[in-house]
């Protein structure tokens, strides 16, 4: 018997319902563009530019990252919009970025104890900072890594850097009140947390990746790379046309001409290149054929306006784990590779971008 997991839904409709409720609030400037504040959404100032720009969310729904700078003194927390400041110098930062709400809620690293933790849009800690890892929530789950040891990168002179793995330790996955929902969580980042579906057997499904649950029975979650091959598979590739592609395509293509990127409406792009296209995405299917499928996140720096908002987070990040990119890269004998770049989007995968070095696209 199958059921799906209805409390994390529950958990993801209050959330909704919470941001419609308060409404989000919008990121300016001040005269120098120095300092950030905060307008709602009928343009009234909440709270006047005081913020420095590192990290600051261009949007605002209930609990954000910021810093200022008091008396010559640079502090750093998580404000909630009722004004409530919580985890004064304890930001979560990644690759110098401090983290940004996630469906209301927001990681924190204890420094004393090198560990991190959870903090809803209240500010309230709701999973203790007990934890090595931890990734973001994601449709009410986390994955947290316990008991590991970190190894830096460079021996010598790690204090200068963040260079550093995790050894070790378990990993698990959470709900938002930090309950287990299955232990030996090997996670990837190919998961769709958002596809989760708890059954008494393994899914038989072969796109889905299985996980004993705790108390008995399995979670599932489709894999984002399989799912794409399947979809390649068993409906772009056969009888493939320029009509097929097209409707498989976003509005424009993004593609590399000579020495720039170039923006054209799909079916321009794909009447006049489609038999170079054609071949080059067949090409895979060829025995030996030299390829790999892999994902990533959306560009922001290519892909910005409003067709694009719904793809990134307040912070301007991709949201990677709802809409990936899966990228095909195809390799040749002459060192010359072509790329095929495929969004995930709500109506499914569809071609945002090509470099193809086999032939001249126009």
């Amino acid at each position: 018997m199958m059921k799906t997991i209805s409390l994390l839904f529950l958990i993801s409709l209050v959330c909704s319902a919470a941001v419609a409720q308060t409404g989000t609030w919008t990121a300016f400037y001040n005269s120098d563009s120095t300092l950030t504040g905060y307008k709602d959404q009928s343009g009234v100032v909440k709270i006047e530019p005081k913020f420095t720009g590192l990290g600051s969310a261009y949007r605002f729904d209930q609990i954000i990252a910021v810093a200022e700078e008091n008396n010559g003194k640079w502090q750093s927390y998580y404000l909630t919009k009722a004004g409530k400041i919580a985890g004064r110098d304890s930001l979560f930062i990644f690759d110098n970025t401090p983290d940004c709400e996630s469906e209301g809620f927001i990681r924190f690293h204890d420094r004393k104890t090198d560990r991190m933790g959870l903090f809803n849009r209240n500010g309230d800690i709701v999973i203790p900072a007990g934890y090595n890892a931890m990734t973001r929530v994601m449709n009410g789950m986390l994955v947290v890594l316990k008991d590991a040891e970190k190894k830096y990168w460079d021996t010598t002179g790690h204090s200068d850097c963040n260079h550093y793995s995790w050894v070790g330790g378990k990993e698990m996955l959470l709900d938002t009140l930090g309950n287990v929902l299955a232990e030996d969580f090997r996670l990837a980042d190919n998961l769709n947390f958002f596809s989760a579906k708890k059954t008494a057997q393994p899914d038989a499904d072969t796109t889905r990746t299985n996980f004993r649950a705790k108390g008995g029975g399995y979670l599932s979650f489709t894999n984002f790379e399989k799912e794409f091959r399947t979809w390649l598979s068993s409906e772009l590739f056969p009888g493939l046309t320029a009509e097929k592609l097209i409707a498989a395509s976003c509005d424009s293509i993004t593609w590399w001409s000579t020495d720039e990127w170039v923006k054209t409406s799909k079916t321009a792009f794909i009447n006049n290149n489609f038999e170079l296209l054609k071949n080059g995405l067949l090409e895979i299917q060829q025995p030996g054929a030299d390829y790999f499928i892999g994902n990533d996140g959306l560009n922001q720096f290519m892909y910005e306006g409003r067709e694009f908002e719904n793809y990134y987070n307040n912070c301007g990040e991709s949201k990677q784990w709802i809409y990936p990119v899966m990228n095909i890269v195809v390799s040749h004998s002459d060192q010359t590779q072509n790329n095929f770049s495929f969004l995930r989007t709500e109506k499914g995968y569809r071609l945002i971008e090509v470099t193809l070095r086999s032939g001249r696209l126009r």
